[in-house]
């Protein structure tokens, strides 16, 4: 099957994107999530992963390239024996620097079974984009356009929603909408096939919405017995597996892995178990092809006698039909704590944590496990700065239109800080340290779900006191509203949280890789402090509260750390009516 990869959408604003680099070249073996190519747009450098396993066949746009979005710049196929196509002629791939129209690029025949736009004439694909680096899938809310309907390009055709955001999804082309594939309420994963358009004019294909949505990943892999050995659990008396979720707790199942493991009768249980070697530890094809051939031997199949871990068990047995007269039991290891809810009886509430929780825990466990951390504290005097908002904000709202907290002057006191110890502005890649020349600032914002999203003021260390103002408010309106962009959620390079509206007087955040520093500020309280005053001695009442600043000690050692947090603290003690500039 062939499957289109096409130039992503990086923001509402974004219509083109430059190609740096392929990383594959034509022929070329590659996973699904695999680096294809860097683009870069006019807000964002980022990798394009391959939606789908298979051979690259086709590259139809080169490096240096400047292609509009929506435009098919690679073909895969997903037939182990696909041929490589013979290069495109010239005509087909403009030269560098040109923009290339999604008319002038050359697409390759589409196979009979693939249902096609119009009978004649250029069919574009519309498919579900990628809303972030987390983002896997999205839900149809709602068509705005109809086959048949006419469509000028960047008009709206639907509405999506993800975990993160609800967002519009504009057509790529203009022309005439002449397939819809997927209907209002159907969950799609990104990179799917959701409608097609042709030309003006096209006729609409006499089957609206197939059944089955095409999805961007290899074909059916039939179970072949014969040459696996497989346990008894895969007798043919077994009754089969037919049904894996896409999610199981805080793990995602693409669907190549749900494949396999319903062919080869892999329960949801033992998937459960396998280490996942794939991205943020999801089970990838080789990972369950290999546990099934393994798991006829007995150091493969999890018994609680020869799984390494340091917690006790409960060994929950799986009954397994089998013309034997006793039955053959393979027993799936759960963590002792999963059979805890009996001790509390009907005094307990189990709450399911939904999609944006799971990834919260698991971009908070995966941090833990990558960076060291250590925290260093400090506490700043912020009397002028208490004093200066209270004599300004009625002002500043009546100007501005919306009220004036402290955030933004924490902000500001730790951009001008980064900027004096730029080496705590950096991630990390391998054995190398990658110093971002600019500082995007992000920060965490609590939804109305009380869930966590964390907006990203790009170029804050371009920005004055009111531009950052203004860009906090903007960016903490539209994330509660779920209207943030993707370009809008990623792309920062250090973080701050605000944890002093809660009253929260110190803590220690968890940085949010792949950053390597996150600034803690917290409650602001009256407090008797020691001062001197013309030599002497005197306990004074101040407004006082603490800053943290939780740091990666792969790269950041407590020198470096604690010579920023001076200057944050610093910065926060000079503002006064004299220092302040909106």
């Amino acid at each position: 099957m062939k499957v289109d990869v096409v130039m992503p959408k990086m923001g509402e604003s974004i219509q083109e994107g430059k190609i740096l680099r392929w990383l594959k070249k034509p022929g070329d073996k590659v996973e699904r999530d695999e680096i294809l190519l860097e683009i870069s747009t006019d807000k964002v450098d980022t990798e394009v992963p391959s939606p789908s396993a298979g051979i690259l066949t086709a590259i139809l746009a080169q490096e240096n390239d400047t292609v509009e979005v929506g435009t098919i710049i690679a073909e895969l196929n997903t037939d182990a024996n696909a041929s490589v196509a013979a290069p495109a002629p010239a005509p087909a791939v403009p030269a560098p620097q040109q923009t290339v129209q999604p008319s002038q690029v050359q697409q390759a025949p589409v196979p009979a079974a693939t249902p096609v736009a119009a009978p004649s004439g250029t069919k574009t694909d519309v498919v579900m984009p990628k809303m972030g680096e987390s983002i896997q899938e999205g839900k149809i809310l709602r068509w705005l356009k109809k086959p048949g309907d006419s469509v000028d390009r960047d008009e709206i055709l639907l509405e999506i929603s993800t975990d993160k955001v609800d967002t519009e999804v504009p057509s790529p082309v203009a022309g005439t909408l002449t397939e819809l594939l997927a209907a209002e309420g159907d969950t799609v994963e990104v990179g799917a096939v959701i409608a097609r358009l042709g030309s003006a004019g096209a006729s609409v294909a006499s089957s609206p919405a197939p059944a089955p949505i095409p999805q961007p990943v290899t074909p059916t892999i039939q179970a072949q017995p014969a040459p696996i050995q497989v346990a008894p659990v895969h007798s043919e008396q077994s009754a089969p597996i037919t049904s894996i979720p896409r999610t199981s707790g805080s793990r995602f199942y693409s669907p190549l892995v749900r494949t396999i493991a319903e062919s080869e009768g892999v329960s949801l249980q033992e998937l459960d178990a396998i280490t996942g070697s794939g991205m943020e530890g999801r089970v990838t094809k080789n990972d369950i092809l290999s546990y099934i051939g393994k798991r006829g031997s007995s150091q493969a199949m999890p018994t609680p006698q020869n799984i390494p871990t340091p917690a006790p068990v409960i060994a929950t047995p799986v009954q397994t039909p089998t013309p034997a007269p006793a039955p053959v039991q393979t027993y799936v290891a759960k963590p002792a704590d999963s059979g805890t809810l009996a001790q509390w009886g009907q005094d307990v509430e189990v709450i399911p944590m939904d999609r944006v929780r799971q990834i919260i825990a698991d971009h908070m466990v995966r941090s833990k496990q990558t960076s060291p951390h250590v925290t260093s504290v400090g506490e700043a005097d912020v009397t002028q700065l208490v004093n200066f908002r209270e004599r300004n904000k009625h002002a500043f709202e009546q100007r501005e239109g919306f009220k004036l907290t402290l955030t933004p002057f924490f902000a500001k006191a730790i951009i001008d800080a980064v900027k004096q110890f730029p080496l705590v502005n950096v991630s990390v890649d391998g054995s190398n340290i990658i110093r971002h020349k600019k500082i995007n600032l992000s920060f965490a914002t609590v939804l109305n779900d009380g869930n966590l999203i964390v907006p990203v003021i790009k170029n804050s260390d371009m920005m004055n006191l009111g531009g950052i103002s203004r860009s906090i408010n903007d960016l903490a309106q539209r994330a509660r509203g779920k209207k943030l962009s993707p370009d809008e959620i990623s792309g920062g390079t250090i973080s701050m949280t605000n944890m002093g509206a809660w009253g929260s007087l110190f803590g220690t955040p968890v940085i949010n890789q792949p950053q390597t520093a996150i600034i803690g500020i917290y409650a602001v309280q009256k407090r008797p402090v020691v001062r001197e005053v013309n030599g002497e001695d005197l306990i004074a009442i101040r407004q006082m509260m603490y800053v943290s600043i939780t740091y990666d000690h792969r790269v950041i050692d407590g020198v470096l750390a604690s010579s920023c947090l001076r200057a944050i603290v610093q910065n926060l003690e000079k503002m006064n009516e004299s220092t302040i500039e909106f």
